[in-house]
C-alpha cells in the first residue's frame, strides 16, 4: 500500500512524501520535496501522485492537480523541471570566494571564479570544468573564452592580487608566524625543458618535475605559492618566496617557521641578513653540551619525558646576527620509536658483517678496505641522541613552549599540501607550457584558500562538505504560468554549517 502525505517541519515548510507500507508494519518513505507556499505544495503533490499512478489507473488527482496539469502546456502530462542547481554548495563556495576578496582581486572575472569553484566541486581538466559548472546548474563560459583568459591568470600581478587578499584575511603583522614548506609535482614525460626537470623527489620519482614553495599563516591558510625549476634545491626557494611576499605587502618583519630540512647554513645566514625572525628545526649532529652536563649531574637517571634543555647562543662581536637560543626537548615516545629503528638497523648490520645477508645501505656498517664491521661509535651516539629534537630561534623574550608549539604548527602546511595534491589534484598533468602551468597553479591556490576557509569556518573537511552539500539541489518546476521552486530539507548539521558560512561577513 502506498499513499501521499505531507509533514510540517520545524521551519514551517511542508514536506511531501510517498509512504510505502506493508501489512507487517514496515514502511519505506520516499521524499519528494518541501514547499513554502500552497502552489508549490500542490505541484509536489502532483509529482507524488504521478509516481503513484505509474502502471495503474489514477483514482483521484484532485481539482488543483488537474488545473495545474491542464495549464502546464503538456496536455495533462508530467510537470516540467526547468532547472536543477547545486544551489547550496555553489552559493556557499561563492560566498567564501567573495568574502576572501577574490571577486575584487580578479576584477569580477567570471571565468576565473567558475574555474576555482569547479575545482573544489570536482577537480578535473580546464575543458571538463565547464561540464562541472553546467552540471551544477549554471551557465559555463565558452571554451574559447576560457583559453583566451588563461594567460592573464598566469601573470605574476594576478597572483600578487590574490596573495594580497589572502594577507588581508590572515591579518598579518610584524609578529605574525608564517610557515614555509616545499613539495614537488611530477609530469608524465621523460624529457626536461628547463622548467620541468628531474630532481630530488620525496616520492622517489625519476620523471621531470617542478618544485612548489608554499607560504601559509600559522593555521595553514595559504598566503603565496611559487613554482621553481624541478632541479632547484629546496633550501634556495624559501628566501625568494618570503622576500617577494614581504615586498608585496610592505611587511618589515615576520617570523618564519620551517623544518630543519629546509635550512642550510647559508640559508640561515641569508635569513639573518634579511633581518627576519625565525623558528627553525635544528639539526643535532652531536650530543649537545647541556644534555651531556645534565647526564653528568644525573648519572643512571632517565631524562624526564617532556624535559626541555636551554642553550643560549649569543652573537659574537663579528657575527652579523642576533642572539639565538636553541631548545632541546626530550620525548619518551620519540626515543622509543628511534631506539626501535636503531635496534633493527644494527641487527641487519650485524647480519651483513657476519656474511649471513648481502651488504645493503646501512649507516651502521663501516667499511675499511675489504673489512666490514659494525660502527659502534655511531651506534652509541645515535642512542644518546634518541628522543631529542632541537629548535632554534632568534626571537627575544619568548618561552620554550611558544617556540616548540610554533614549530609543531608545520603540520598545518603539510595538510594544505595534502589537500592541494589530493582533494584539488594540483598536479598539472594536462599542461606542458610554463604559462599554462602557472595559470593552473593560480587556480589551485585560490581553490585551496576557499577550501581552508570553509574548513576553518565549519569544522568540516572540504571533502565532507562538498560530498554532503552537493546532494541537496534546488529544483524549478513549470506549472502553467507559474515557476515553482522545490528544495530538499537540509539536515541540522549541514544547515548549521551553511549558517556559519553565510553569517561570516553578514554584519
Amino acid at each position: 500500500m502506498a499513499y501521499v502525505r505531507t509533514v510540517k517541519t520545524a521551519s514551517g515548510a511542508r514536506v511531501v512524501q510517498i509512504v510505502h507500507s506493508s501489512r507487517r508494519g514496515s514502511r519505506d518513505i520516499e521524499h519528494i520535496g518541501s514547499a513554502h507556499d500552497d502552489a508549490a505544495l500542490e505541484a509536489l503533490k502532483a509529482v507524488a501522485r504521478q509516481r503513484l499512478a505509474v502502471g495503474q489507473p489514477e483514482l483521484d488527482s484532485g481539482p488543483d492537480f488537474a488545473a495545474l496539469q491542464a495549464g502546464s502546456g503538456a496536455g495533462g502530462g508530467p510537470l516540467a523541471i526547468t532547472s536543477s542547481r547545486m544551489g547550496y554548495l555553489w552559493d556557499a563556495l561563492g560566498h567564501a570566494y567573495q568574502l576572501l576578496g577574490f571577486e575584487e582581486a580578479a576584477g569580477g572575472d567570471e571565468v576565473f571564479r567558475s574555474l576555482v569553484l569547479a575545482r573544489i566541486v570536482e577537480p578535473t581538466s580546464k575543458l571538463d570544468s565547464l561540464r562541472v559548472v553546467e552540471e551544477a546548474g549554471f551557465d559555463p563560459p565558452a571554451y574559447a573564452t576560457l583559453k583566451r583568459r588563461l594567460p592573464a591568470f598566469a601573470k605574476e600581478s594576478w597572483r600578487q592580487k590574490l596573495a594580497a587578499a589572502c594577507a588581508r584575511t590572515a591579518d598579518l603583522g610584524p609578529a605574525s608566524l608564517v610557515l614555509y614548506d616545499v613539495s614537488t609535482l611530477y609530469f608524465e614525460t621523460d624529457a626536461g625543458d628547463g622548467f620541468r626537470e628531474p630532481g630530488f623527489s620525496k616520492e622517489r620519482r625519476l620523471e621531470p618535475q617542478i618544485t612548489i614553495g608554499l607560504l601559509t599563516d600559522a593555521s595553514g591558510f595559504p598566503l603565496m605559492v611559487n613554482a621553481f625549476e624541478g632541479n632547484r634545491g629546496e633550501t634556495t626557494t624559501m628566501l625568494p618566496t618570503i622576500r617577494a611576499f614581504m615586498d608585496a605587502h610592505q611587511l618589515a618583519d615576520v617570523t618564519v617557521v620551517a623544518d630543519a630540512g629546509m635550512i642550510s647554513a647559508a640559508n640561515q645566514q641569508a635569513i639573518e641578513a634579511a633581518g627576519l625572525s625565525f623558528i627553525l628545526g635544528a639539526r643535532i649532529p652531536d650530543v649537545p653540551y647541556v644534555v651531556q652536563a645534565w647526564r653528568h649531574e644525573h648519572p643512571d637517571e632517565q631524562i624526564p619525558d617532556g624535559h626541555i634543555f636551554t642553550q643560549p647562543w649569543p652573537a659574537g662581536p663579528k657575527d652579523q646576527r642576533r642572539d639565538q637560543i636553541i631548545y632541546y626537548q626530550y620525548r619518551a615516545d620519540r626515543a622509543r620509536r628511534t631506539l626501535h629503528g636503531i635496534d633493527e638497523q644494527v641487527a641487519k648490520a650485524e647480519q651483513a658483517v657476519a656474511g649471513k645477508t648481502a651488504v645493503k645501505r646501512n649507516r651502521f656498517i663501516q667499511l675499511t678496505g675489504a673489512t666490514k664491521s659494525v660502527n659502534r661509535t655511531l651506534e652509541a651516539k645515535a642512542r644518546a641522541l634518541a628522543g631529542l629534537k632541537g629548535y632554534v630561534t632568534n626571537l627575544p623574550d619568548v618561552t620554550a613552549e611558544f617556540v616548540i608549539d610554533a614549530y609543531h604548527r608545520l603540520f598545518h602546511i603539510e595538510k594544505s599540501f595534502r589537500m592541494s595534491k589530493h582533494d584539488l589534484r594540483a598536479r598539472p598533468i594536462y599542461h606542458h607550457k610554463r604559462e599554462s602551468i602557472d595559470a593552473h597553479l593560480t587556480v589551485v591556490f585560490a581553490a585551496l584558500a576557499v577550501s581552508r576557509w570553509i574548513e576553518q569556518t565549519t569544522g568540516w573537511s572540504i571533502k565532507k562538505f562538498v560530498r554532503t552539500t552537493r546532494r541537496y539541489r534546488t529544483i524549478s518546476i513549470q506549472a502553467g504560468e507559474h515557476t515553482l521552486t522545490a528544495v530538499d530539507p537540509l539536515p541540522d548539521d549541514l544547515l548549521d554549517a551553511l549558517t556559519r558560512i553565510h553569517d561570516r561577513g553578514a554584519h
